[in-house]
């Protein structure tokens, strides 16, 4: 209580929950300021290796009741604000930190908490959005974008360095002699650092987040504010700081690619800067850059921090280039997270050049240096030489950044085992050839600290009395819950849990969309960014072919059903906006039709993020993970549900493959076509509207869609959807459908036997230790990073 009030700045304890979470929040930063100086010390003690994780995305969401757990404050706060309930209640006061959008993001936000964990010295480098990627509103069932003011009710958990901030520059012109290089930016910005400390578990170490604020150096230009040109004296800054204000700018404007190639930019250099000057503050010499500092690449967003880096240590610190190469390739490590050659980041030569002219420069430099080594190892094959190339030639030229970041790493992991031996037999077969050896799979994991511990109390606590505490900090010990299988009191316990969790849940939507759903029922649950490959669209015919079913034969018995989706489309992605209100439609339909009543209902909760994941992933029953086969690098969604006890409907793909092999095929129910399946069906020559007109029931439901029953007012809403459907379908949404259905069939005789439920469940979440984001770090540090961990 003291520390509280200490917190608060007055003899008096708060009594307004926003005025509780400001206090306790105080408390705990006090606690993590603490740790983090006794980390560094320890880690400048030890000359260790840092490493340094630079994404474009950290998903951390709600910071205090993960701080509580690890600094053991939880019943000091129960005491202070008078209960469980209370102390829950003051959790939703907390806005999630908008730094980030899907599992890019959240995998990182995991990898930060085992690191502090595990105590790998680290620093995970982002940006630090005032908007996030957008709140998410549904308004007549389209997906609405606002800003996610997520700062306006203060910043409770960020540390400010105005001690450390870098000049980033942009454009301009680069003079000198070929050895001698220097680029002259034409303009700058300003980039300050912000802290957030990430605590460990059962430590007393911690991680540090920095993230980046641009700021304008020129804030007013004063002669326009006095001659009364308001908007012009604040041009300057609103043009700097804006590439801070959204997480992926829409990029189907210039001025929007632009400002993400700044916002990569801006990630990259200041991030470098500060390695660089800590490096040298510690050591005092750049000899051993490498021996210090490991870098690691989330995705191609920061591979850019391979010329910069050239840039610092060749013409700002005079290395030469062989050892300034040599420095690069032991400190740069790169994770690939997409097989989709569309996907894969690329960025125009004119606009580099426009931006990033001596970048530009270096790069040509790089792809030059490595053709030479193409050659000298596999021959003079200009076939093999252009599909190489750093470069694009065919079209316009743009440069190639996931190539960019393979010939400066010197380890290159897939997420998955499936999607890593893809990797090397499809997109970067050329670059596995020249570089054997250089490719590696670490299967991703997730932190069972906030999912399970923190989002599920009611199984941990059904697991702390079977196993003991012991699994938050060894997810391993799991296994040993498949003891408890036959026992019917464990059985009943993990359903019960499962119960209120579902309770929980059912409530929240009735608050918030004013839809009631029966606990009893089936939660199926597919909650993930909406993208045509992920097939939302191929669960939503399905819900279509529930419901045709059951108003054709209502009196026949089912397993009531309650779907529940959840999903932000990209902001110019009109086809998965178009699915977003299909299943609006189809929700409206469903809900309102008396004949359906009892049997199935569907909802969209909106704005899906860390926070509603913590609570639609303990209620579901059944996790839908049904993308084609071959396209989901690996889902980190999967092993967050199965490790909350939901059983899995999914294709084999990612991660899924890895997870039946964990729990035992009977445990899971997979259904559709293989990735070698896939391949050679469009290489023959796939006919979609061939299966349209084979299957009866595919064809009804496809056909009610088109006909415009679940749009009246707009007959014509989906043609554009089904033409695309019938004339392509990319992603085999019609192929899989019947298997689909089988499996989904499969799923209600089995939720019927509330036994086997329970049995299969316990499966599952004793399977799931090899998914912890502690294995995966520790991966990571002994076959990337080259550090030992305990």
């Amino acid at each position: 209580m003291r520390h509280l009030r200490f917190a608060q700045g007055t003899p008096v304890l708060p009594t307004a929950g926003a005025g509780w979470l400001r206090a306790l929040a105080a408390v705990c930063r006090g606690e993590l300021a603490s740790r983090w100086s006794e980390t560094q010390r320890e880690d400048f003690a030890r000359r260790a290796r840092r490493i340094n994780y630079l994404s474009m995305e950290f998903l951390m969401g709600r910071a205090l009741g993960n701080a509580l757990d690890a600094l053991d404050l939880v019943p000091a706060a129960r005491e202070g604000v008078g209960g469980d309930r209370a102390l829950a209640d003051l959790f939703e006061h907390e806005s999630d930190a908008a730094l980030g959008n899907g599992g890019l993001g959240r995998l990182a936000a995991c990898f930060l908490d085992s690191m502090a964990t595990l105590g790998v010295p680290a620093f995970g480098y982002g940006m630090r959005y005032q908007f996030g990627m957008f709140r998410q509103a549904i308004r007549d069932g389209r997906q609405v974008e606002q800003p996610d003011s997520w700062l306006q009710a203060g910043d409770h958990w960020f540390i400010t360095r105005p001690e450390i901030r870098y000049p980033v520059g942009f454009g301009g012109r680069v003079e000198g002699p070929p050895a001698a290089r220097r680029w002259l930016p034409a303009e700058a910005v300003e980039a300050d650092a912000f802290d957030f400390v990430v605590p460990g578990h059962g430590t007393h170490r911690v991680a540090t987040l920095r993230l980046w604020q641009a700021r304008a150096i020129e804030s007013l230009d004063f002669a326009a504010f006095s001659r009364g040109e308001f908007h012009a004296a604040a041009a300057p800054r609103a043009r700097d700081e804006a590439i801070n204000w959204v997480l992926y700018p829409d990029d189907s404007t210039l001025a929007g690619r632009e400002l993400r190639l700044k916002q990569e930019f801006l990630l990259v250099s200041a991030s470098l800067q500060d390695i660089v000057a800590r490096h040298i503050a510690e050591h005092g010499s750049l000899d051993n850059l490498a021996d210090h500092a490991a870098i690691h690449l989330n995705d191609t967003h920061p591979a850019l921090s391979v010329p910069e880096m050239m840039r610092i240590l060749v013409d700002e610190r005079g290395l030469p280039w062989a050892q300034a190469w040599a420095q690069c390739e032991r400190i740069f490590s790169y994770t690939n997270h997409t097989l989709m050659p569309e996907a894969l980041e690329t960025w125009p030569v004119p606009m580099l050049e426009h931006l990033l002219p001596r970048h530009l420069e270096i790069i040509f430099e790089i792809n030059e240096r490595f053709l030479a080594l193409v050659r000298q190892r596999l021959g003079d094959d200009p076939a093999l030489l252009a599909r190489a190339s750093l470069i694009e030639e065919n079209g316009e030229r743009r440069v190639r950044m996931a190539p960019l970041s393979i010939v400066g790493s010197h380890r290159v992991n897939g997420v998955s085992q499936l999607h890593s031996n893809l990797m090397v037999q499809t997109i970067f077969a050329d670059y596995a050839r020249i570089f054997p050896g250089r490719f590696t799979n670490v299967t991703n994991g997730v932190t069972p600290r906030r999912w399970l511990a923190l989002a599920n109390r009611p199984l941990s606590s059904v697991l702390d009395q079977c196993l003991g505490r012991g699994w938050r900090l060894d997810l391993d010990l799991l296994r040993e819950f498949v003891r408890f299988e036959t026992d019917p009191a464990v059985r009943e316990a993990v359903l019960a849990a499962k119960r209120e969790n579902k309770v929980r849940l059912a409530q929240r939507i009735r608050r918030d969309l004013d839809i009631a759903i029966d606990p009893s029922s089936l939660f199926d649950v597919q909650v993930k960014r909406m993208h045509e490959y992920k097939r939302q669209l191929l669960n939503v015919l399905r819900v279509i072919a529930d419901y045709l079913d059951i108003v054709a034969e209502p009196e026949r018995p089912r397993v009531p059903r309650t779907v529940i989706f959840g999903g932000k489309a990209a902001t110019a992605y009109v086809a998965a906006k178009t699915v977003i209100q299909l299943i609006h439609d189809v929700a409206r339909v469903v809900n309102h039709d008396p004949r359906v009543a009892g049997r199935l209902k569907v909802v969209f909760v909106p704005n899906y993020g860390v926070s509603v994941a913590e609570r639609v992933i303990p209620a579901a029953d059944l996790s839908e993970q049904i993308s084609t086969a071959g396209t989901e690098a690996s889902g980190t969604g999967n092993m967050k549900f199965a490790l909350n006890g939901a059983l899995t409907i999914g294709t084999w793909d990612g991660a899924n493959i890895e997870i039946a092999h964990a729990v035992g095929e009977p445990n899971i129910f997979i259904f559709g076509l293989r990735a070698g399946d896939v391949a050679r069906r469009r290489e023959l020559g796939y006919r979609p509207r061939q299966v349209y007109e084979e299957n009866r029931q595919l064809k009804a439901v496809v056909d009610a869609v088109a006909e415009g029953r679940f749009a009246p007012e707009e007959p014509h809403r989906y043609w554009g959807l089904v033409d695309s459907l019938l004339d392509v379908d990319q992603y085999f949404v019609l192929a899989d459908f019947a298997d689909y259905l089988r499996a989904q069939q499969r799923v209600d005789r089995a939720f019927a036997d509330p036994r086997r439920w329970a049995t299969m469940a316990i499966h599952n979440i004793a399977a799931m230790g090899q998914f912890s984001s502690d294995r995966t770090v520790r991966e990571y540090a002994r076959s990337i990073w080259g550090i030992e961990v305990r």
